[in-house]
């Protein structure tokens, strides 16, 4: 008989990174943006080196735009002041220059949208090659570890975003500085006294503004920490529900979550007044200007200033001025973080294969998409008589022990179990014992923190998703059923099946009402128009069809009627392989070959009339089961 030691975990609500003065709320240490320009300055400057000629061609083309700002404002003063002294030629003449800087924008803007092109599109050429040749590398390094699961989102939105990122970012500051030069110079041209009014609260804003650039990016990145820590903790804290509440641990979580709230909360209030400095910059740089020229009027009139100065000054800080800084302060609050950050991810060192390899994240129901290429089989399992004595074990546990964080009881501790191939093990416990825990560690979607878990002799840690796949199913409590056709939903793990197998399997497993309702094999499956009960049943025929020798069936049968969940676990008994259930109802437990049962203390396994003899707790669980409402044994 099988037996094992092992405590009852107060399962954590999640181990959370340490934050101490430099942390980022993930374990790491911050970064306001400085380390990650360091990082992909140098990168810059060679991407721009080899394109010197279509920098040059981009100054050309700007120093036209500098032109036209110039005379706008420029032809405006001088029409205005012609017109004031009576000079109507004049002042239609400089009117005409202005209308001509107006109408020159839009071939301007053609030629620096053509130059702006061969900056963009070799700088995404490249960022394409180095996100495809850095997912090649990983995955070159082979096992599970290598998969490189950001590299569609590096090679379509990531390199999308620095594209345009980039763009805006050259196109605003090239447009600023460009812009602000002729309109500088225009105001300079028409009076020095403009420039001692219009200089001292634009450049005051504009200071301001770069000010807040780096504790604005620290905000941004301390506000996304906290959200990412908050959204974990909820997430882990909804999947151990159940554990929560057997383990007496909700009031942790409970504060810890209260904790991450608050500081959420103050990562948003600290974003919030860096951001209502930046608006304060903008509102400086902005509107200033105009007010203090408003104001001075009265001054630069008893200069000598002239109305059509005056009107000039007015037209450069509307027309061209104040929309460039305007535009400029925006594109380097946003699209200028969002470019060092997409740059960095792109361009940053690939993580490599780590120490091991990582847990696997468990799906629905233990279904993922077969890899491509031929097709895994597997041999058939051996037959329900027994196994040779030399035959591996379906099923080996050696000192298996998981906890859920560094300082966690554990969940499962030194657990030993050996399965038979072919035999059928019921595993039974109070809720939030660890059953699922053990289902999950034998399918390879959690890993052991110590022990082996192996699977037909070999060890489940490690191995590659499809390798796993064609060993084992496993079908949780919660079926899920994809939108597609019924043969579609029940073939999924074996394609090959003929609609003959498809209708046998219905048949065995009683689907086939169903099946009648929808309109056939061919019909389309809505998954919100199944109960809970018919999407089990589903998700059980696939299991029965799999290729796969051994069956882990995690409360599958939990919103099935008893003669249901008894039809189906026969059927799923007499498919050659080995079947591991996750009792809920003593029936399923009864029609085991052996019951292994949990306790938080010491694993107990044998047959049933054995363990009413020996355990406690499986005497006590029988009591319950037959105490239970009709229908339920």
């Amino acid at each position: 008989m099988t037996s094992a030691r092992y405590r009852l975990t107060k399962t954590p609500d999640g181990a959370e990174p340490a934050e101490g003065p430099e942390g980022d709320g993930r374990g790491g240490p911050r970064d306001d943006g400085a380390g990650t320009l360091r990082r992909v300055a140098p990168r810059a400057r060679r991407f721009l080196g080899r394109r010197k000629g279509v920098l040059v061609r981009l100054t050309l083309w700007s120093l036209a735009e500098s032109g036209q700002a110039f005379l706008v404002g420029y032809g405006v003063a001088h029409a205005v002041d012609g017109f004031l002294a009576g000079d109507t030629r004049r002042g239609l003449l400089w009117l005409g220059v202005a209308l001509l800087a107006v109408l020159s924008g839009a071939p301007v803007v053609r030629g620096v949208f053509a130059q702006l092109a061969g900056l963009t599109e070799p700088l995404r050429d490249g960022l394409v090659r180095h996100a495809v040749d850095r997912s090649l590398a990983r995955a070159a390094a082979g096992g599970a570890g290598g998969t490189d699961r950001a590299a569609v989102s590096r090679l379509t939105n990531q390199v999308e975003i620095a594209r345009d990122s980039f763009a805006g970012l050259v196109l605003t500051l090239r447009s600023f500085v460009f812009t602000a030069a002729g309109a500088l110079l225009g105001l300079l041209s028409l009076d020095p006294a403009l420039l001692v009014v219009v200089l001292p609260p634009l450049a005051g804003g504009l200071a301001l503004f770069l000010v807040t650039l780096r504790p604005m990016a620290a905000a941004q990145r301390r506000a996304l920490a906290a959200d990412e820590a908050l959204g974990d903790h909820a997430a882990r804290s909804r999947s151990a529900l159940r554990d929560l509440t057997a383990c007496g641990t909700a009031p942790e979580a409970e504060r810890r979550g209260g904790e991450l709230v608050d500081d959420a909360a103050a990562a948003a209030r600290l974003l919030a007044g860096w951001a209502a400095v930046r608006t304060t910059a903008l509102g400086v740089a902005g509107h200033l200007p105009v007010l203090a020229l408003l104001a001075a009027v009265p001054w630069l009139r008893g200069r000598g200033v002239s109305a059509g100065a005056l009107l000039g000054a007015f037209t450069y800080l509307a027309q061209s001025l104040l929309p460039a800084l305007h535009t400029l302060m925006t594109a380097l609050g946003t699209a200028g973080a969002r470019l060092l950050v997409v740059l960095d991810r792109i361009l940053g060192p690939g993580p490599g294969p780590g120490p091991g390899p990582a847990p696997v994240p468990a799906a629905r129901d233990g279904l993922r998409p077969t890899p491509d290429g031929p097709a895994a089989t597997s041999t058939a399992p051996a037959t329900r008589t027994g196994p040779a004595i030399s035959e591996a074990p379906a099923v080996e546990l050696r000192s298996v022990t998981l906890a859920y964080g560094v300082r966690a009881e554990p969940v499962l501790d030194s657990l030993d179990l050996r399965v038979a191939p072919g035999e059928h093990l019921a595993v039974v416990g109070p809720s939030g014992i660890g059953k699922s825990t053990l289902t999950r560690l034998i399918a390879g979607t959690l890993a052991p923190t110590a022990g082996e878990v192996r699977v037909a002799g070999r060890a489940v840690t490690g191995r590659p998703t499809g390798d796993l796949a064609a060993e084992r199913v496993l079908v949780p409590q919660e079926a899920y059923v994809f939108s597609g056709t019924v043969a579609e939903n029940i073939a999924y793990l074996r394609p090959d099946a003929c609609r003959a197998e498809l209708d046998a399997a219905a048949g065995a497993l009683g689907l086939r009402p169903l099946i009648e309702r929808l309109g056939g094999l061919d019909a389309a499956v809505r998954p919100a128009e199944l109960t809970d009960g018919e999407r089990q049943l589903v998700a059980l025929v696939r299991a029965y069809l799999s290729p796969a020798p051994l069956l882990l069936l995690d409360e599958a049968t939990c919103h099935l009627d008893p003669a249901s969940e008894a039809r189906a676990e026969e059927a799923l008994a007499r498919r050659p392989g080995t079947v591991l259930v996750v009792a809920h109802r003593l029936s399923s437990a009864v029609r085991a070959d052996r019951v292994l049962v949990l306790d938080g203390v010491q694993a107990v396994c044998g047959t049933h009339d054995e363990l009413l003899d020996r355990s406690p707790l499986y005497r006590d669980l029988t009591g319950h089961w037959h105490a239970g409402p009709p229908g339920r044994p």
